[in-house]
């Protein structure tokens, strides 16, 4: 089974090549591309960001968005905000720069980092961003759920924030990362309730950890994932994600296995991300 990785990350230092090394990897193209050819995953979308600088006027990309991954790498483009200047609205230097952006065949999505800047998801600010998205048929991937390293505020990233914007931009396709964890109520009723709001499944373990232990120490937490991705019941909103290179690739692809039926890994793994990001191009 091919897989696609919809959900990934790819900087240089900054303490990510120590993080890959918690994770049992190394943080190079070159070590990535030879674990996706392993394990099968034949597509991956990494998620932009502006490196920590809120006033960029230009959309944040992956270090490691061209080279040695070639055509196996796709990529968010993140929107930094303005939130130390008070802005209201995106200045129309940046709104450009992100419709250039879209001329990359690689460039799939926008990523919106709430939590980490304080604005909600229906921010005025973050508006132009959806109707952009609308008009080029490209997904909005929000973090939602807990920061990392207590960083940000968590009341920005909640899941029910998505429901507004879900509703105001009916024709954009939002996905909420990480399931909105710990909020994974919350953010199952706001997938099940707009059609155009979507769940990655990622950043729900972290490290290098052997799965079956996993299972076994986290079995409430587990099972509470299990419960509500059931209770769902549209594996079609479900994408497969990691969040490389906080997790072990190998690891996190069974955790997911455990928590997916069987009979709908395809549609996880692979269909709903190639549908969701629309610019993939990955046969069966």
């Amino acid at each position: 089974m091919k897989i696609i990785d919809a959900h990934m990350h790819f900087h240089c230092g900054g303490g990510f090549d120590d993080t890959a090394l918690a994770a049992g990897h190394v943080n190079s193209p070159g070590h990535l591309l030879s674990e996706m050819n392993r394990l099968g995953i034949c597509a991956a979308v990494a998620m932009g960001t502006g490196r920590g600088n809120p006033e960029a006027e230009e959309p944040g990309v992956p270090d490691f968005a061209s080279g040695e991954l070639g055509d196996k790498l796709y990529y968010c483009a993140g929107v930094n905000g303005d939130e130390s200047a008070g802005a209201q609205q995106p200045s129309p230097t940046l709104l450009e720069a992100f419709e250039r952006q879209f001329r990359d065949p690689h460039c799939a999505g926008i990523k919106i980092y709430l939590g980490y800047r304080k604005r909600y998801a229906a921010d005025a600010y973050y508006r132009p961003f959806y109707e952009l998205a609308g008009r080029h048929r490209l997904p909005v991937v929000f973090h939602t759920g807990d920061t990392a390293g207590g960083h940000g505020l968590v009341k920005y990233a909640h899941p029910l924030t998505i429901d507004e914007v879900a509703a105001d931009f009916p024709e954009t396709r939002f996905v909420m990362a990480h399931f909105g964890n710990p909020w994974i109520v919350d953010a199952t009723e706001v997938a099940a309730k707009n059609d155009n709001v979507f769940i990655d499944l990622s950043g729900l373990a972290v490290g290098n950890f052997e799965p079956k232990w996993f299972v076994t120490h986290y079995h409430g937490y587990v099972e509470h994932l299990k419960c509500w991705i059931t209770y769902l019941s549209d594996y079609g909103k479900f994408l497969y994600g990691t969040d490389w290179p906080l997790t072990n690739l190998e690891a996190y692809g069974a955790l997911i296995r455990e928590l997916i039926p069987a009979e709908h890994h395809e549609e996880v793994f692979f269909e709903n991300a190639r549908r969701v990001f629309s610019r993939l191009r990955v046969d069966k």
